[in-house]
């Protein structure tokens, strides 16, 4: 789940939660603090309280459905041109809207359609069950007749390189609204960043401040250290008297770009959106651009699912 407040490019990110009551107190608090945008997706399975919380909301009269802007994804697992619909129309249903503001091809890459709807389909092996006839073209077209018939104002992806955004640049009749990818201090992406301003598209960066989690998960917790730990993030931190979270989450804004971080913690959400009234020196910004570790600095690479680098359309 994502939010973002009104005054600037910073937004909440909570789809790890998995317990329906904290997922309900954390919407309610990032709602009560200012944040607007919603982003969520099929495969963080919080859609239908999503759109419970926001039914309790619209009901009450606080906001409307045009203060909202709500982002879902299309799943690897629908990641076809004649699921496009299906999926959006269920996410429509579980959010209880008639419309979202903005939807996602969520990853280049596809799973396998399986009778019981496992988002994450896997064989004997353990390994997951990959679709490798993706044909983005295709599936961005059946994207626009989402915009036409107005279940979704605007389209995007998430998780693409600059070879198949540009694909879909030259065979496309509407524009891509926004990309979403992993951005953070240790992995900068600067060339895939001055590649969308040229295109004039937007980018949101997820995993703004790491996941510890995810690290674990993979074994890279040497390659990857803690970047709200690291010496360069804490000096700065203290010259400022900010968190070091702030200096971390301001850096990516300070470059344009929209910010995702994750928290169910009621003075975390209220400390991460306090980054509008300041900004970082140019030799500060200087000092953090210099902690890009490259791809080495990659978390979500995807590897939690076994052979997915055997699809034609992964993206590393």
């Amino acid at each position: 789940m994502l939010l973002k407040i009104t005054q600037g490019k910073i937004f909440l990110n909570d789809q790890d939660i998995a317990k329906e009551e904290e997922l309900q107190k954390a919407l309610d608090i990032a709602l009560e603090a200012g944040y607007r945008h919603i982003d969520t997706a099929p495969v963080y399975e919080n859609e239908k309280i999503i759109g419970q919380v926001l039914k309790k909301w619209f009901d009450s009269g606080k906001i409307k459905r045009s203060d909202i802007f709500i982002v879902t994804k299309l799943p690897p697992s629908g990641n076809r041109p004649e699921d496009v619909e299906k999926w959006i129309t269920r996410s429509l249903k579980d959010l209880q809207l008639k419309y979202v503001d903005l939807y996602l091809i969520h990853t280049p890459f596809a799973f396998e359609k399986v009778s019981d709807g496992d988002l994450h389909p896997v064989d004997e092996n353990g390994e997951i069950k990959l679709d490798l006839s993706t044909d983005h073209v295709k599936i961005w077209a059946e994207m626009e007749k989402q915009v036409n018939c107005g279940r979704a104002k605007a389209i995007g992806l998430s998780n693409f390189n600059v070879r198949q955004i540009t694909r879909i640049l030259n065979n496309s009749k509407i524009k891509v609204s926004m990309l979403q990818v992993e951005l953070h201090v240790y992995l900068q992406q600067k060339h895939l960043v001055e590649f969308c301003k040229k295109q004039n598209i937007p980018i949101t960066a997820y995993s703004p401040l790491g996941t510890r989690g995810l690290v674990k998960l993979l074994k890279k917790l040497e390659e990857i250290p803690d970047m709200l730990q690291n010496d360069v993030v804490l000096e700065v931190a203290k010259s400022y008297k900010k968190s070091p979270a702030q200096i971390l989450l301001r850096f990516i804004v300070q470059n344009g770009i929209a910010v995702i971080p994750k928290s169910t913690n009621s003075q975390r959400i209220k400390e991460n959106i306090q980054l509008f009234s300041w900004e970082l020196k140019s030799e500060d910004m200087e000092k953090l651009s210099n902690l890009d570790l490259h791809e080495v600095g990659r978390i979500c690479d995807f590897t939690m699912f076994k052979g997915i680098k055997r699809h034609p359309e992964y993206p590393f």
